[in-house]
């Protein structure tokens, strides 16, 4: 340890012995071999590599690394020397990978010390030769159409009744908006889609595309509240039959038009744009093709709307996650979001943020997931509901502590001037 560090570590045993102290400049207590000694050292640089998180790191023989930083926020369990190792050689992945496979546990409340985690790594932060080192590596694949195909399965098309257990009653899977904070996740979710209609100021009888329709919520309110007809894209073959169904038995099948292909492939033209919760997924090297559809498909007086899960800067999407749950996906900072903008003239008009609706959003996501815990079991397996689990409890920190963010973002044609003087459209009842 280099002898400017001032820091105290502490090693303790679980059941509250008093602490050993280990100060710069001073040995490492004799608490055993040197393998013990090692894994110890490789913690306590791990843990400031990520900032310090207030944590006590829990080992198998019962030792303890206590949090320099006060009282923790949870305990992390490791439950043998091979996930020590993996936690150590790679700690946004082997953490996920540990803890699915139960060789990692948390003792307290799992968001607050996820969290601890995200709070931290911020004030850590990596050096920009660090960054450039590690840009190879966390380049995701271009997505192609076969392989969007293939990532958009791997999370969508795994079974519509799993969804149905925690989302609302409309399968609307993405952020709710809350203009009253203890409104229900079915009225928040309705919220949303009347706040999306309104930004987009859609009148009877136009025509409106939609790119990434999900269970098709979103366009089926569009038609029957607000009278235009949609044409609705989206590759996740299950998601697509259960819209057309739904489509069928509300009367609605002759007014909106669930297809089952790539954005790309789009054709005809609109008076409006939207797309809700599909950007995360196209790739930043696509910006400029979706721009293109979106000027191609676009009439002249058209405007849209781009609502996407999004960074503070550019910036790889967690390991775990992007392994595990959303292959391919890279959400965008505001700057990349402007590649699909600024070549083709269109005008930003307006960007919200609604980064605390989505904290909300999962946390009643995740509640309801872990009532239905027992169901989730039956249909899987338990590194699966682990799995979700971290999903969702580390989305609620990610949103909470700043790391993600969720746009809005409202735009037209360059030099229209059909836009509202004021947002009071947007609030009034």
């Amino acid at each position: 340890m280099s002898q400017e560090r001032t820091e105290q570590y502490l090693i303790k045993t679980a059941d509250g012995a008093a602490p050993r102290m280990a100060r710069a400049g001073r040995p490492w207590p004799a608490l055993g071999n040197k393998a013990f000694l090692a894994e110890r050292l490789l913690l306590t640089r791990m843990m400031e590599s990520l900032g310090k998180p207030p944590l006590d790191l829990v080992l198998w023989d019962g030792q303890v690394l206590a949090s320099a930083n006060g009282a923790p926020a949870a305990q992390v369990l490791i439950h043998d020397r091979g996930a020590l190792l993996k936690l150590i050689a790679n700690p946004e992945l082997g953490f996920g990978e540990m803890y699915a496979a139960e060789r990692i546990d948390v003792r307290g409340d799992l968001v607050q010390c996820l969290e601890a985690i995200y709070r931290s790594m911020r004030g850590a932060g990596r050096t920009p030769i660090a960054q450039k080192l590690l840009a190879p590596f966390n380049a995701p694949a271009s997505n192609t159409q076969p392989r969007a195909r293939r990532n958009i399965h791997h999370h969508y098309d795994i079974g519509n009744d799993f969804y149905k257990l925690w989302l609302d009653r409309n399968l609307v899977y993405t952020c709710a908006y809350f203009p009253e904070p203890d409104m229900s996740l079915e009225r928040a979710q309705t919220a949303k889609l009347d706040y999306v209609c309104r930004k987009l100021r859609l009148a009877p009888g136009e025509t409106v595309l939609e790119a990434g329709c999900g269970w098709g919520a979103l366009a089926l309110h569009m038609a029957q509240h607000y009278g235009v007809a949609v044409r609705a894209y989206n590759i996740s073959r299950e998601q697509i039959a259960y819209a057309r169904e739904r489509a069928l038995a509300e009367g609605l099948d002759g007014r909106v038009q669930f297809i089952e292909d790539d954005y790309r492939n789009v054709d005809g033209e609109f008076d409006a744009f939207v797309s809700v919760g599909m950007l995360e997924h196209v790739g930043v090297d696509q910006y400029q093709t979706l721009g293109a559809v979106i000027d191609r498909t676009l009439k002249a007086g058209g405007r849209g709307l781009i609502h996407s899960i999004g960074r503070d800067r550019p910036s790889p999407m967690t390991p775990w996650i992007e392994r595990n749950i959303f292959p391919g996906a890279r959400p965008p900072s505001l700057s990349q979001m402007m590649q699909i903008f600024e070549p083709y003239a269109f005008s930003v008009l307006d960007v919200e943020n609604l980064r605390l609706h989505y904290a909300r959003t999962l946390e009643l996501w995740l509640a309801r997931y872990e009532s239905n815990v027992e169901r989730v079991t039956q249909m899987f397996d338990p590194a699966f509901v682990r799995t979700w689990r971290l999903y969702l409890a580390g989305s609620v920190a990610a949103f909470r502590s700043g790391d993600m963010q969720l746009f809005q973002v409202c735009f037209n044609r360059s030099g229209d001037n059909r836009i509202p003087w004021t947002r009071h459209h947007l609030y009034a009842p």
